[in-house]
């Protein structure tokens, strides 16, 4: 098992989390940007830098993934394509994604887009939370506990 981190928007508080998690269990993790990243000094925490552009570290993720992963995403078309290959896919804030809940969301998706496209300020996501990290980490340790037998209800 290998946790993935589409890191270019990956807030540092839960990376800071992902490396401490990664030491207590040795699990690898690979932080996959299209920049330069600063990491710990372990074994088994390896960054994957890809060329800039639309996509290309989703694309890289995609293609490595395997069943059983974990993937550390906001980004909803890359959840959607890790669920269909098995993988897990977590949110910063601590929500799984699931097959009930990626295709709503991928509409919502659409339907905030053509409300942009129109001209209507649609707002953004709240500020990042000391909740939100609490969730993350809890959400993380309870796929960490149950590796091997984890279910998403």
């Amino acid at each position: 098992m290998t946790i993935w981190v589409d890191a270019d928007g990956c807030p540092k508080v839960i990376k800071a989390i992902l490396f401490r998690a990664a030491e207590r269990t040795g699990i690898p993790l690979i932080l996959v940007a299209n920049h330069y990243l600063q990491t710990p000094s372990l074994h088994n925490i390896q960054t994957l830098r890809v060329a800039s552009g639309f996509d290309v570290a989703d694309t890289e993720i995609v293609k490595r993934v395997a069943g059983g992963d974990l993937v550390i995403t906001s980004d909803i078309p890359l959840a959607a394509e890790v669920i269909e290959k098995g993988a897990f896919a977590l949110m910063p804030r601590g929500e799984f994604f699931t097959w009930e809940n990626v295709q709503a969301r991928l509409d919502m998706r659409d339907f905030m887009d053509t409300m942009r496209a129109g001209g209507v300020d649609t707002g953004g996501l709240p500020a990042f939370s000391s909740s939100d990290r609490r969730e993350f980490a809890n959400s993380l340790d309870r796929y960490l506990v149950n590796q091997g037998a984890f279910s998403i209800t």
